[in-house]
């Protein structure tokens, strides 16, 4: 379960750091763009932490899914931007498959 926790961390900081890019203008705000890059870092610094436990594909597929869905919820609830209802489809079958992966398959850690 400690890869699990680890490969949260790596999520949230993903969203943060990614989150932070509308922010940054392009990188031509300060704060926000040393931000972005930090949490960059601190996402791969935890991402690669999941790897000593999990399958390379297993965690990064956690990884971005997980993170798609949630930089859309960012972007929906902290920008107003709307999904149609092919993107919706779309997100849904992300999860959906995080949820494969995660009770049928054997390949990810329990």
């Amino acid at each position: 379960m400690k890869s699990y926790g680890l490969l949260g961390v790596a999520i949230v900081a993903e969203v943060i750091a990614t989150s932070l890019q509308k922010a940054s203008e392009n990188f031509t705000r300060g704060w926000p763009t040393v931000f972005s890059i930090v949490g960059y870092l601190v996402a791969f610094y935890f991402l690669s932490g999941t790897l000593k436990t999990l399958p390379t594909g297993i965690a990064y597929a956690i990884w971005s899914g997980v993170g798609i869905v949630l930089i859309s919820l960012v972007g929906r609830f902290a920008f107003g931007q709307r999904l149609d209802p092919p993107a919706l489809l779309g997100m849904a079958l992300i999860i959906a498959g995080v949820l494969v992966i995660n009770v049928f398959s054997k390949s990810a850690a329990h």
